[in-house]
């Protein structure tokens, strides 16, 4: 009789420890099927994970390059719930990009940013909603059942565009990518029911130390010429100092020439060394805007903005959007986008601190005062605006 209730009992744990059944395979990257970008990388066959992998070596300043691939979607990967694959690293720690096609159309881009750490196995799961479509358009949608039908992808590439800005030489071994049939996914909002900003009102009136990351192109990017000996983080970081006497820690990463929906791609990199920042500042349109994005699809971008970085750090950050800074030379232009923020905004209850309506009031007369030569970068007095209405949105002064 004990006997047979051990056999009883060791059925069910039997089954409990079954490994759920792994998706259809993509590539098994037992064979070379990667183009190298010439003359900036090369890709090779190595020990792999599960027999042979893809070693992918990108040469020091290898930017806007590319292992290109024919590897397509077909109907099983709209049943799918995304992808993975399994990724060794060299010791370096760093992060790489990934970027699909989507039915031959390289306007209809979808980039992925994941980390590169130690020289252990480690798997990297992909959401189709992870994705972000990287360009303005009207095919540029989410994809998925609701979407761009992942069965029309046409190109699985391993690389960096330009704007990541930073190219170190390293490697890479990427083995075994399958379907997903399952991945679980946050899809919490983490929309706050009272005043946006709160949380990091508090801490700031309690003089306790905060962090701020400040997204952006380049009217923030410290490393645009414009911005090397006053720029508007700085500016604030000293203001809120100065009333609230908190210590502020700014992590900046900014790229000049960048969209929105590309700050979104990279957003893995700053949250790896702040994963729970007080205060996020999201501020972009002006290149988004010359590469054909306009009201309602950046009020779309917008809100997505706002989500993901939400999730990204769990709920913990408060989120701040800027509305897109006129320009001199075309001071009504981008107006659109101005109202575009506001509504995401207030649709998804975030901060609001509109620039566009500061540099059309004090700018009135005499425009060219809040800008350099080109009239587009912000000189002293458009960084100096710039801050303050940022300091005057998060304290909640209209």
């Amino acid at each position: 009789m004990r006997r047979l209730l051990l056999v009883l009992v060791a059925v069910p744990s039997a089954v409990a420890l079954a490994a759920p059944a792994e998706g259809p395979v993509i590539s098994t990257m037992d064979d070379l099927k990667f183009n190298a970008p010439k003359d900036k990388g090369k890709a090779e066959l190595v020990d792999g994970k599960v027999g042979k992998a893809v070693r992918f070596t990108f040469d020091k300043g290898a930017g806007s390059a590319f292992f290109t691939s024919n590897i397509r979607g077909n109907a099983d990967w709209d049943k799918a719930a995304g992808f993975s694959f399994w990724v060794k690293g060299d010791g370096n720690d760093s992060f790489a990009g990934l970027q699909l096609i989507h039915d031959d159309d390289f306007a209809v881009r979808y980039d992925f940013c994941f980390p590169v750490k130690g020289k252990e196995w480690s798997k990297v799961t992909v959401a189709w909603s992870d994705l972000v479509p990287v360009l303005p358009g009207p095919k540029a949608k989410p994809l998925g059942a609701d979407g761009n039908l992942p069965s029309k992808v046409s190109a699985l590439w391993f690389g960096k565009w330009w704007y990541w800005a930073d190219y170190p030489a390293h490697a890479f071994t990427i083995d075994e990518v399958r379907l997903e049939p399952q991945i679980e996914s946050d899809t919490k909002l983490y929309k706050p029911e009272g005043q946006p900003l709160a949380r990091v009102l508090e801490k700031l009136k309690a003089g306790k130390p905060i962090s701020i990351v400040t997204m952006g192109d380049s009217l923030t990017d410290v490393r645009h010429h414009a911005n090397r000996k006053v720029d508007w983080p700085g500016i604030l970081a000293a203001k809120l100092k100065t009333k609230y006497k908190s210590e502020v820690a700014v992590r900046n990463p900014a790229i000049g020439g960048s969209q929105l929906r590309q700050g979104l791609v990279l957003i893995p990199r700053w949250v790896d060394a702040v994963p729970e920042p007080d205060l996020v500042t999201i501020w972009f349109g002006g290149n988004d805007w010359e590469s054909g994005m306009r009201g309602p699809e950046f009020e779309a971008a917008c809100v997505d903005a706002i989500d993901r970085v939400r999730r990204a750090t769990k709920g913990k950050a408060d989120v701040l959007l800027l509305t897109t800074c006129p320009s001199a030379a075309a001071w009504d232009k981008t107006a659109p986008l101005g109202e575009a923020a506001r509504k995401a905004a207030k649709e998804r209850n975030a901060g609001l601190a509109d620039v566009a309506a500061a540099f059309g009031t004090v700018g009135k007369d005499d425009r060219e005062k809040l800008f350099i030569f080109d009239r587009v970068h912000l000189g002293p007095s458009g960084h100096e605006l710039t801050a303050e209405t940022v300091l005057n949105a998060i304290g909640g002064v209209p």
